[in-house]
């Protein structure tokens, strides 16, 4: 009987060389773009204390701020979400006049300045503004309030939900559709048992960089939102206002707060699409 135990395998063998080195770039870049940077906001508001840490996170401007910021980024998500999925079906499934040039605007947000789309978007939706006059006499106001932000973040965002789903969905044959129509499903039974197993985790991925593409968003909010405390303050502006009051400790704990947070949120994301993807293959 061979009681001979096998050696742990910490990698798959590849027929490309080079482990060691890539390795080691890939850990240097890391450590130097996230690791150290990430590092020095705890290491800054370390000097405050742990109650005094406390006092700034539970304070009454901070909880509201991140109320603002987190509750609007994720509602922009869930809308990416819904209407990427849509939009990238359309791009995918369908050919039409205009397709290219549709496809093409999807990357506008990615090359246009945030402060322009932030005076852009808050001209268009102000009182007086294109829309927003006819939203007025309704009692619904968009600018300077959570709903302008809201629509900000979503215009600012939404390219990542499209391009992640995208691929997904045009590796997808449509045989398989039509096989499972053939056998009796209804193309609601198709859409559900078929395409949504497996636009799942890309549409997770999706959410999840939008998601945070809106939180760290400050250029184009700080203009609709009207930058009111403890309505339309955003988190990333509160944080500015802190480092212009010479308050670096208190700045850096509002962005420690925020970072402990938003990983915290991320990592139950990324943990759903694990599972997600794990549902899919058994």
């Amino acid at each position: 009987m061979n009681l001979a135990v096998k050696p742990l395998k910490f990698r798959q063998q590849s027929v490309i060389p080079g482990f060691g080195l890539t390795m080691g770039v890939t850990l240097f870049y890391i450590t130097l773009l996230v690791m150290i940077p990430v590092s020095m906001v705890f290491i800054n508001s370390s000097s405050l204390g742990l109650r005094s840490f406390w006092e700034i996170a539970t304070s009454e401007r901070v909880l509201a701020s991140l109320k603002i910021s987190f509750g609007t980024s994720f509602l922009a998500a869930l809308v990416n979400a819904v209407f990427g999925l849509l939009l990238a079906w359309v791009l995918e499934r369908y050919t039409f006049p205009g397709k290219k040039i549709i496809d093409g605007l999807i990357d506008l947000p990615f090359a246009l300045p945030t402060a322009v789309a932030g005076i852009s978007l808050t001209t268009l939706y102000s009182p007086n503004g294109w829309i927003g006059r006819l939203f007025e006499p309704l009692g619904i106001k968009i600018s300077y309030t959570p709903l302008g932000i809201t629509i900000a973040l979503v215009f600012i965002s939404f390219p990542f939900v499209v391009r992640t789903v995208q691929p997904v969905l045009h590796g997808i044959d449509t045989e398989v559709e039509e096989a499972a129509a053939c056998l009796g499903a209804s193309r609601f039974q198709a859409f559900r048992k078929i395409i949504i197993p497996e636009l799942m985790p890309a549409l997770i991925t999706g959410f999840a960089l939008s998601f945070a593409r809106a939180l760290g968003e400050y250029g184009s909010v700080v203009f609709i939102s009207g930058n009111m405390p403890m309505k339309t303050e955003i988190t990333p502006l509160l944080i500015r206002t802190k480092l212009e009051q010479y308050d670096y400790a208190g700045g850096t704990a509002v962005a420690a707060i925020m970072l402990i947070i938003s990983f915290l949120m991320l990592l139950v994301i990324n943990l759903f699409q694990l599972w997600a993807s794990n549902r899919h293959k058994t």
